[in-house]
Protein backbone atom coordinates (compact mmCIF):
# COMPACT_ATOMS: atom_id res chain seq x y z
CA UNK A 1 0.00 0.00 0.00
CA UNK A 2 1.36 3.39 -0.95
CA UNK A 3 0.82 6.09 1.73
CA UNK A 4 0.87 9.62 -0.07
CA UNK A 5 3.86 9.18 -3.04
CA UNK A 6 6.64 8.50 0.00
CA UNK A 7 5.55 6.16 2.06
CA UNK A 8 5.07 1.69 1.76
CA UNK A 9 3.07 0.06 4.29
CA UNK A 10 4.69 -3.52 3.35
CA UNK A 11 6.44 -3.95 0.12
CA UNK A 12 5.23 -7.04 -1.72
CA UNK A 13 4.78 -8.21 -5.70
CA UNK A 14 2.69 -5.34 -6.42
CA UNK A 15 5.43 -2.56 -5.62
CA UNK A 16 6.28 -3.89 -9.12
CA UNK A 17 3.52 -1.82 -10.59
CA UNK A 18 5.31 1.53 -9.65
CA UNK A 19 6.89 4.08 -11.33
CA UNK A 20 10.72 4.41 -11.79
CA UNK A 21 9.88 8.50 -10.33
CA UNK A 22 7.55 6.54 -7.95
CA UNK A 23 9.85 3.93 -6.48
CA UNK A 24 12.62 7.06 -6.26
CA UNK A 25 9.96 8.89 -3.97
CA UNK A 26 9.67 6.22 -1.24
CA UNK A 27 11.67 7.27 1.50
CA UNK A 28 9.93 5.10 4.32
CA UNK A 29 8.71 1.19 4.20
CA UNK A 30 6.54 0.20 7.36
CA UNK A 31 6.55 -3.60 7.52
CA UNK A 32 3.93 -5.54 9.50
CA UNK A 33 5.94 -8.72 9.65
CA UNK A 34 8.71 -10.82 8.04
CA UNK A 35 6.66 -13.23 5.60
CA UNK A 36 8.21 -12.97 2.01
CA UNK A 37 4.63 -11.99 0.23
CA UNK A 38 4.98 -8.92 2.89
CA UNK A 39 9.18 -7.87 1.53
CA UNK A 40 9.68 -9.05 -1.33
CA UNK A 41 10.22 -6.17 -3.36
CA UNK A 42 12.84 -4.15 -0.92
CA UNK A 43 16.13 -5.69 -2.30
CA UNK A 44 14.55 -4.63 -5.95
CA UNK A 45 13.46 -1.41 -4.97
CA UNK A 46 17.18 -0.47 -3.41
CA UNK A 47 19.10 -2.06 -6.23
CA UNK A 48 17.05 -0.55 -8.54
CA UNK A 49 16.74 3.32 -7.14
CA UNK A 50 19.44 3.29 -4.45
CA UNK A 51 22.22 5.34 -6.60
CA UNK A 52 19.17 7.72 -7.75
CA UNK A 53 18.36 8.79 -4.51
CA UNK A 54 20.25 11.52 -1.57
CA UNK A 55 19.09 9.83 1.17
CA UNK A 56 18.80 6.60 2.57
CA UNK A 57 15.29 4.32 2.74
CA UNK A 58 14.01 3.59 6.11
CA UNK A 59 12.39 0.36 6.80
CA UNK A 60 10.60 0.42 10.00
CA UNK A 61 9.25 -3.11 11.80
CA UNK A 62 9.12 -4.68 14.94
CA UNK A 63 12.79 -6.35 16.43
CA UNK A 64 12.37 -9.86 14.96
CA UNK A 65 11.04 -9.03 11.88
CA UNK A 66 14.68 -6.59 11.04
CA UNK A 67 16.49 -9.09 12.27
CA UNK A 68 14.83 -11.78 9.72
CA UNK A 69 15.71 -9.35 6.82
CA UNK A 70 19.61 -8.75 7.92
CA UNK A 71 19.62 -12.75 8.42
CA UNK A 72 18.32 -13.96 5.76
CA UNK A 73 17.91 -11.79 2.75
CA UNK A 74 20.78 -8.57 3.32
CA UNK A 75 23.39 -11.35 4.29
CA UNK A 76 25.43 -11.33 1.32
CA UNK A 77 24.20 -14.45 0.20
CA UNK A 78 21.10 -13.88 -0.54
CA UNK A 79 21.26 -10.28 -1.78
CA UNK A 80 23.94 -7.49 -0.83
CA UNK A 81 23.66 -6.01 2.99
CA UNK A 82 22.55 -2.24 1.26
CA UNK A 83 23.24 -0.89 5.18
CA UNK A 84 26.98 -0.98 4.07
CA UNK A 85 26.63 0.16 0.42
CA UNK A 86 27.92 2.20 -1.01
CA UNK A 87 29.31 2.97 2.74
CA UNK A 88 28.52 2.61 6.47
CA UNK A 89 28.66 6.24 6.54
CA UNK A 90 26.02 6.55 3.76
CA UNK A 91 23.94 3.60 2.59
CA UNK A 92 21.12 3.16 0.81
CA UNK A 93 19.31 1.09 3.25
CA UNK A 94 19.04 2.17 6.96
CA UNK A 95 16.75 0.23 9.54
CA UNK A 96 14.38 1.66 12.52
CA UNK A 97 12.44 -1.02 15.14
CA UNK A 98 8.82 -0.48 15.72
CA UNK A 99 7.23 -1.61 19.14
CA UNK A 100 3.79 -2.35 19.22
CA UNK A 101 1.82 1.24 20.58
CA UNK A 102 4.56 3.24 19.26
CA UNK A 103 3.95 6.07 17.06
CA UNK A 104 6.19 7.52 14.14
CA UNK A 105 5.55 10.76 13.01
CA UNK A 106 6.37 11.78 9.47
CA UNK A 107 6.65 15.11 7.94
CA UNK A 108 2.73 16.87 7.39
CA UNK A 109 1.53 15.65 10.43
CA UNK A 110 1.22 12.24 9.64
CA UNK A 111 1.35 9.72 12.19
CA UNK A 112 1.56 6.53 12.12
CA UNK A 113 1.42 3.44 15.15
CA UNK A 114 1.93 0.13 15.44
CA UNK A 115 -1.14 -1.78 16.64
CA UNK A 116 -0.94 -5.41 18.22
CA UNK A 117 -1.44 -8.33 15.40
CA UNK A 118 -1.83 -11.99 16.06
CA UNK A 119 0.14 -14.00 13.32
CA UNK A 120 2.58 -17.01 13.45
CA UNK A 121 5.50 -14.88 13.76
CA UNK A 122 5.67 -11.44 15.40
CA UNK A 123 3.35 -8.99 13.69
CA UNK A 124 2.32 -5.90 13.64
CA UNK A 125 -0.84 -3.63 11.70
CA UNK A 126 -0.67 0.21 11.79
CA UNK A 127 -3.04 2.98 12.32
CA UNK A 128 -2.70 5.61 9.95
CA UNK A 129 -3.28 9.10 10.66
CA UNK A 130 -3.08 11.91 8.85
CA UNK A 131 -5.05 14.59 11.08
CA UNK A 132 -7.93 14.75 9.38
CA UNK A 133 -8.94 10.95 9.39
CA UNK A 134 -7.46 7.96 10.59
CA UNK A 135 -7.30 4.36 8.25
CA UNK A 136 -6.20 0.86 10.43
CA UNK A 137 -4.50 -2.13 8.11
CA UNK A 138 -4.93 -5.14 10.26
CA UNK A 139 -1.79 -6.94 8.56
CA UNK A 140 -1.75 -10.45 8.84
CA UNK A 141 -3.69 -11.69 11.49
CA UNK A 142 -6.03 -13.89 13.09
CA UNK A 143 -8.34 -13.43 16.09
CA UNK A 144 -7.09 -10.70 18.10
CA UNK A 145 -8.75 -9.34 21.20
CA UNK A 146 -6.25 -6.71 21.72
CA UNK A 147 -6.85 -4.99 18.84
CA UNK A 148 -10.30 -3.60 19.03
CA UNK A 149 -10.36 -1.43 22.39
CA UNK A 150 -7.91 0.18 20.59
CA UNK A 151 -9.57 0.64 17.11
CA UNK A 152 -12.62 2.14 18.96
CA UNK A 153 -10.90 4.70 20.85
CA UNK A 154 -9.89 5.99 17.16
CA UNK A 155 -12.06 8.67 16.94
CA UNK A 156 -11.31 9.43 13.54
CA UNK A 157 -11.58 6.42 12.00
CA UNK A 158 -12.93 6.08 8.84
CA UNK A 159 -11.44 2.83 6.92
CA UNK A 160 -10.57 -0.52 8.14
CA UNK A 161 -8.64 -2.53 6.03
CA UNK A 162 -8.65 -6.50 7.17
CA UNK A 163 -7.23 -9.53 5.99
CA UNK A 164 -9.56 -13.14 5.28
CA UNK A 165 -6.87 -15.32 4.01
CA UNK A 166 -9.43 -18.53 3.56
CA UNK A 167 -12.89 -19.94 2.99
CA UNK A 168 -15.31 -21.16 5.58
CA UNK A 169 -14.12 -24.23 4.94
CA UNK A 170 -10.69 -23.87 5.56
CA UNK A 171 -11.37 -22.41 8.87
CA UNK A 172 -9.39 -25.25 10.57
CA UNK A 173 -6.56 -24.42 7.90
CA UNK A 174 -7.00 -20.47 8.96
CA UNK A 175 -6.66 -20.69 12.27
CA UNK A 176 -3.24 -23.16 12.11
CA UNK A 177 -1.86 -20.43 9.72
CA UNK A 178 -3.27 -17.57 12.06
CA UNK A 179 -5.65 -16.01 9.15
CA UNK A 180 -8.93 -15.18 9.17
CA UNK A 181 -12.10 -17.17 7.24
CA UNK A 182 -15.63 -15.28 6.81
CA UNK A 183 -16.82 -16.55 9.97
CA UNK A 184 -14.14 -15.57 12.17
CA UNK A 185 -13.78 -12.05 10.48
CA UNK A 186 -17.70 -11.65 10.86
CA UNK A 187 -16.65 -12.25 14.90
CA UNK A 188 -14.07 -9.94 14.70
CA UNK A 189 -15.91 -6.90 12.97
CA UNK A 190 -19.05 -7.28 15.86
CA UNK A 191 -16.61 -6.03 18.19
CA UNK A 192 -16.13 -2.62 16.28
CA UNK A 193 -18.40 0.12 17.46
CA UNK A 194 -17.35 2.53 14.86
CA UNK A 195 -19.38 2.53 11.34
CA UNK A 196 -16.38 2.29 8.75
CA UNK A 197 -15.23 1.58 5.41
CA UNK A 198 -14.53 -1.85 5.78
CA UNK A 199 -12.06 -3.40 2.75
CA UNK A 200 -11.02 -6.98 2.77
CA UNK A 201 -7.51 -8.09 1.57
CA UNK A 202 -5.44 -10.89 1.32
CA UNK A 203 -7.69 -12.84 -0.75
CA UNK A 204 -6.24 -16.26 -2.20
CA UNK A 205 -6.21 -15.82 -6.11
CA UNK A 206 -8.43 -18.42 -7.41
CA UNK A 207 -11.11 -17.78 -4.55
CA UNK A 208 -11.55 -14.15 -3.64
CA UNK A 209 -15.27 -14.29 -5.25
CA UNK A 210 -15.98 -17.51 -3.49
CA UNK A 211 -14.79 -15.93 -0.10
CA UNK A 212 -16.29 -12.62 -0.78
CA UNK A 213 -19.90 -14.27 -1.40
CA UNK A 214 -19.40 -15.91 2.23
CA UNK A 215 -18.04 -12.90 3.50
CA UNK A 216 -21.26 -10.87 2.44
CA UNK A 217 -23.01 -13.53 3.92
CA UNK A 218 -21.63 -13.47 7.31
CA UNK A 219 -21.12 -9.56 7.55
CA UNK A 220 -23.61 -7.75 5.65
CA UNK A 221 -24.29 -5.23 8.19
CA UNK A 222 -20.56 -3.75 7.81
CA UNK A 223 -20.62 -3.64 3.80
CA UNK A 224 -17.38 -5.30 3.49
CA UNK A 225 -15.48 -4.55 0.17
CA UNK A 226 -12.79 -6.42 -1.63
CA UNK A 227 -9.61 -4.00 -2.14
CA UNK A 228 -8.71 -3.41 -5.88
CA UNK A 229 -5.29 -3.15 -6.80
CA UNK A 230 -4.96 0.69 -7.78
CA UNK A 231 -7.84 1.34 -5.49
CA UNK A 232 -7.44 5.64 -4.01
CA UNK A 233 -8.61 5.88 -0.49
CA UNK A 234 -8.73 9.04 0.97
CA UNK A 235 -8.87 9.73 4.86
Amino acid sequence: MLLDHDVLIDAGTGVGELTLSELKAIDHVFLTHSHLDHVATIPFVLDTVGQMRDRPLIVHGLPATIDALRTHIFNWKIWPDFTEIPSHEAPYLRFETIAVGETKELDGGRRITALPANHVVPAVGYHLDSGAGSLVYTGDTTANPALWPLLNAIENLRCLIIECAFSNGERDLAKVAKHLCPSMLAGELRQLKHKVDVYITHLKAGEAESTMAEIEAEAASYAPRMLQNGQVITF
